[in-house]
């Protein structure tokens, strides 16, 4: 599997000329029917032994840290940063390996947030901001080392969580304020997310890879603290309710489409899941409730799948300019 970067590099290299890498996007455009842009394409495998490494991977970890740790408790999160490291030194700077690459940033920054919660014994507020200082440090070196797309979410939100983490310890009281907190959080790394998106607005670069896992984190952050504080998740559900729903979710679904990014829709299509069901429930169709929202809800988005083009055209239309320059191109 070869993407848009790949391309990109042998052209630099002299491989390629530009002109036979832009017929060939051409025709792979003419024969999909569907523009690059919308695709929203990222890596996640590159082939099957994606999995056995992955496989083979988790083995030696788990296996590796439990050893450490019968020694000292501290030595299992440790060694798990440290094999992780060692690993993608290999099968991700050396393969350049899709899903071994997440897996294993995942198990490096793991193993250190867990050292200091380990050492320390008993998780407390400082506790807790330490780990998250040191994941945000070693999240960057491990950046700047092997340039994973997913490594700046969750460097983001490692920042997030550091901020969250010491304003509740030096003011309680904002324990009351969580959810619009998390809103807040999940906005900023959204528009995060869109700076990353507006530097690369043909989705070629390994740009767009960040600004994807970027807004899958930003996506769900910010859906439900809004769902909760309207109190969609109650059990009680009205007409009125279902109205609100069906109304926040057109206008998350816009925003979807303007920014070319499905995460936004798909992160509140829960909440508007259990509110249809709910509401069905309550009229009656007891039996049938699960049945008729699957229906709804999945008609709706395969035919919003179908006809994304000619749907995003339209929003695109009514956006202004100034945001419409930093958005993908609607073909």
């Amino acid at each position: 599997m070869y993407t848009d970067e790949d391309l990109d590099t042998a052209v630099n290299q002299g491989i390629f000329s530009t002109e036979a890498v832009s017929q060939f996007r051409e025709h792979m455009l003419s024969s999909t029917a569907t523009p690059v842009v919308d695709e929203e394409n990222f890596r996640l495998l590159t082939g099957f032994n994606d999995i056995f490494v992955v496989i083979a991977s988790g083995l030696l970890l788990f296996s590796a840290a439990w050893f450490a740790s019968t020694f000292n408790p501290v030595f299992g999160p440790i060694t798990l940063a440290i094999f992780s490291w060692g690993l993608a030194e290999f099968f991700v700077r050396k393969r350049k390996m899709a899903l071994p690459a997440i897996m294993l940033l995942i198990s490096f920054l793991a193993g250190v947030a867990m050292a200091p919660i380990t050492f320390a014994g008993m998780p407390n507020g400082l506790t807790m901001i330490v780990a998250m200082l040191l994941t945000s440090i070693f999240t960057w070196l491990h950046w700047k080392r092997f340039r994973v797309p997913i490594t700046i979410a969750a460097g983001a939100t490692a920042i997030a969580a550091i901020v969250l983490t010491t304003g509740i310890s030096t003011y309680p009281i904002l324990k009351d304020w969580l959810t619009p907190l998390l809103f807040i959080s999940g906005l900023c790394l959204f528009l995060i997310a869109m700076v990353w998106d507006a530097s690369d607005t043909t989705r070629q670069t390994r740009n767009s890879d960040v600004a994807f896992w970027l807004h899958l984190i930003a996506a769900p952050l910010m859906v439900h603290p809004i769902f909760s504080m309207l109190g969609i998740l109650d059990s009680n559900q009205t007409i009125f309710s279902l109205v609100l729903v069906l109304v926040l979710y057109v206008f998350l679904t816009m925003i979807s489409l303007a920014v070319d990014r499905r995460a936004i829709m798909v992160s509140s299509l829960g909440y508007v899941l259990y509110a249809f069901y709910a509401l069905f429930h309550t009229y009656g169709f007891v039996s049938y409730s699960f049945a008729l929202t699957g229906i709804c809800m999945g008609a709706s988005l395969l035919l919003l799948s179908a006809f994304w083009r000619p749907s995003r055209k339209r929003v695109i239309g009514f956006t202004p300019q100034f945001i419409k320059t930093h958005l993908p191109t609607a073909i």
